[in-house]
């Protein structure tokens, strides 16, 4: 239970009207969970106005309502909160309600285009096995300790955000790793956290249906930097293009990390073949379970906030150079018979495509076939189809377009969409197939001894999305059921 005026504490108001001393015992943003106590946040939500619910949850027994705009008729015994913005205003009043649990741990925020769920994964198990008890807030799952709690959302909302967080700080966690995604932030999801640190991992093009421009996108990520507090530390990756514009106005202290040219965290790969990296980090070699220059970058991230957060140089290098990847990133099998290897891999942008198949193009001996099955998600930026069907068939020597999670779109026309990127010396070398279990067993059936099979896409899900339901569906499990049933 926690006393209104306290819990509006930070919260831009612009007037309120009725009791300020109130007890609440209940906040909630979901009018069919108010009842009586409640403070209810009227959100303006992309399909839904929180507002036209505040008759019903004052009918439910809600005693306080936090609004953009009051309501023609004001109740009784009733307080209304005006505020600038309900959605901000919900991060403030949920980080407040839940006792602040941001300033009782370190919390490091991961954003970007690609790497957020590795780094995030890697600092989890880094830190836990360094000693302390840790929180992952991640798009495969939420760990509480060794306890998991399952995800849905890569950033769940302000209200599951802080409850979390406050359930971490209860159990004994001194250290939470939290992919941190554009949505969330433009959405106010984290608003009000306070965080110890933050890396940006790379930029490229994703998610414009929802930022409708690739400035705006970037501008976003940007603004995660630009909240941070001064003793902070923010990390960026110097060789993506806008490494350095993403810190350009943060209080936080700067550093970057880079493969090609002067960091504070350095690195060089000595090689890279499928036992793993060995690689330099700041002039000390190390051998990496991890493939692929990608996961490269990852790794510098991960030391360097390690390094900010100061754990011992070489305990990190040691105990990192134990640990795997997060579940569906370049995660791979080789067939008992016949050799082949399997990856599976969570790549839906045309940059995270292109990064996993010249990172296959690099390990092969050279006679091997790349067979790559892929497709595009439904409901999402239609744009990047076409780029990422063109990465597909300039990295790969066959091409299955298949469906990926259609949602609620047709999935023949997305595999058209993806089609349209293919140029004339493409289309010979692809096929496609809407049922992606035939379009795995198909690719099975083509692949030669040694050959490699890349299944992209859908990575760690277990499901697959259609017209509103999920059904079963695990890459990686079809995967080794066809290694057996074809005798591979």
């Amino acid at each position: 239970m926690s006393n209104l005026q306290e819990i509006v504490y930070k919260v831009s108001i612009r007037s309120i009207v009725g009791p300020r001393d109130r007890a609440i015992d209940n906040l909630q943003t979901d009018s069919r969970l108010a009842g009586p106590g409640t403070l209810f946040i009227a959100v303006k939500g992309t399909h839904a106005d929180g507002h036209q619910y505040v008759p019903a949850v004052i009918a439910a027994g809600a005693i306080a309502i936090v609004c953009e705009e009051l309501p023609a008729e004001l109740k009784d015994g009733v307080t209304y909160v005006q505020v600038e913005d309900s959605a901000a205003s919900a991060g403030i009043i949920a980080h407040n309600f839940y006792g602040q649990p941001s300033e009782k741990i370190k919390l490091v925020g991961v954003t970007g285009t690609n790497g957020k769920t590795t780094i995030a994964t890697l600092l989890y198990k880094l830190f836990s096995a360094l000693g302390h008890k840790c929180g992952l807030l991640s798009t495969v799952q939420n760990q509480i300790g060794e306890r998991i709690v399952p995800a849905t959302h890569t950033t769940p909302d302000a209200l599951h955000l802080n409850a979390l967080l406050k359930q971490m700080v209860d159990e004994g966690c001194t250290h939470v790793f939290m992919e941190t995604s554009s949505h969330a932030i433009h959405q106010h999801r984290v608003a009000g956290l306070r965080y110890a640190g933050g890396i940006f991992s790379n930029i490229t093009q994703d998610h414009l249906d929802y930022h409708k421009t690739f400035e705006e996108y970037i501008r976003v990520k940007k603004s995660f930097f630009d909240s941070l507090p001064s003793d902070s530390f923010a990390i960026s990756n110097a060789d993506d293009k806008r490494g350095a514009v993403m810190l350009q106005n943060t209080s936080a202290k700067k550093y970057f990390y880079s493969l090609r040219t002067l960091a504070e965290f350095k690195g060089r790969i000595l090689e890279n073949n499928l036992t793993g990296l060995v690689m330099t980090i700041n002039d000390t070699e190390v051998h990496f379970r991890l493939i692929g220059e990608f996961n490269a970058y990852n790794l510098l991230a991960v030391f360097g906030a390690a390094s900010c957060l100061g754990e011992e140089k070489s305990e990190i290098l040691r105990v990192l150079s134990k640990l795997s990847g997060a579940e569906g990133r370049f995660d791979y099998v080789v067939s008992p018979k016949e050799k082949i290897i399997g990856i599976v891999d969570y790549a839906h942008t045309p940059d995270a495509l292109i990064n996993v198949l010249t990172t296959i193009q690099k390990l092969r001996k050279g006679h091997e076939k790349i067979i790559t099955v892929m497709g595009a998600g439904g409901d999402r930026d239609k744009t990047k189809r076409p780029l990422m069907g063109a990465a597909a068939a300039e990295y790969s020597d066959k091409v299955i377009i298949t469906s990926d999670n259609p949602r609620s779109e047709d999935p023949e026309q997305i595999i058209r969409d993806v089609e349209a990127g293919l140029n004339t010396a493409a289309k010979r070398k692809y096929i496609s197939i809407t049922d992606r279990k035939e379009a795995i067993r198909t690719a099975m059936s083509l692949a030669q001894p040694e050959d490699i099979l890349l299944i992209a896409g859908k990575g760690h899900e277990k499901y697959q999305e259609i017209k509103g339901v999920k059904h079963p569906f695990d890459d990686k499990q079809i995967l080794l059921e066809f290694f057996e049933l074809l005798d591979k």
